[in-house]
């Protein structure tokens, strides 16, 4: 079912204006249920629940971070439906590799070496613009898996046997999106700190500056999901890695930048 589903149809999911997810029917319907097959047959959690509102934005809101068009493909956006859907395995993103997107960029044409830079600047900015919603939609699901889990646990006597099962497969399938998540913007921090390293070295500007002040804004984010603090109560629902970061400039001074390489 997988491999025809795939033949028929271009694997990335078609996306509309701004960039969001276009509805299709096959991204939307058809390819979700040969993923639940396949995930069964792997053995993997599969639940009946109906999505909630909040897990549907969570989706929603966390799939920009999943893929990127403006980047021609950067972060396999062909692979991520197939992850998506559960048609492959999860982890396939664990082995994407950060230079691809400077590698874009270099290949890219632009009027001024110093475009590449703003280029940069942008693609961060719109991560940071988007990432507070984001949080708060991640904060609501897990909210909702603990609100699941109280009522079970006042009403479990008298639910089908099939409930805890589905509760707890639904705990499964939101804890690994968002980390999957969490991957996925560590990935996007790692490729923009290696193009910014490059551009530095290849086309060094001034414009690198206003670049690395919006890698430290993105990176305060970062180490927040790293540690699962979604919420913003310091709350570690995940287990994650540690703060990372430090400017890569020194200052002499008041007006010299000093590079520490």
């Amino acid at each position: 079912m997988a491999a025809l589903l795939t033949a028929c149809s271009p694997v990335a999911r078609p996306v509309g204006d701004f960039g969001r997810a276009a509805p299709s029917w096959t991204h939307d319907t058809a390819m979700p249920v040969a993923g639940n097959v396949l995930a069964s047959m792997r053995k993997e959690p599969v639940s009946d629940f109906n999505k909630t509102d909040q897990e549907e934005e969570m989706h929603d809101r966390v799939w920009r971070f999943l893929v990127a068009a403006h980047a021609k493909d950067w972060l396999f956006d062909s692979s991520v439906e197939l992850q998506r859907t559960r048609i492959i395995p999860p982890g396939k993103d664990e082995h994407y590799r950060k230079d691809r997107y400077y590698d874009w960029l270099k290949r890219t044409e632009y009027a001024s070496s110093r475009t590449r830079y703003s280029t940069v600047g942008r693609h961060i900015a719109a991560d940071i613009d988007t990432l507070p919603t984001t949080f708060a939609a991640i904060c609501a699901v897990i909210e909702v898996d603990r609100q699941r889990a109280v009522a079970y646990a006042g009403l479990g006597g008298g639910l089908p046997a099939a409930t805890a099962g589905n509760l707890q497969a639904r705990k499964y399938e939101n804890d690994a999106f968002i980390a999957w998540f969490v991957r996925a913007l560590n990935y996007r921090y790692d490729s923009y700190d290696y193009a910014l390293d490059n551009l530095l070295v290849e086309t060094p500007h001034e414009q690198s500056l206003a670049v690395n002040n919006g890698l430290q804004v993105l990176g305060t984010f970062v180490a927040r999901a790293n540690r699962a603090d979604f919420c913003g109560d310091g709350s570690r629902h995940l287990t994650g890695g540690g703060v990372i970061i430090p400017s890569r400039y020194q200052r002499s001074g008041d007006t010299e930048v000093v590079l520490p390489k």
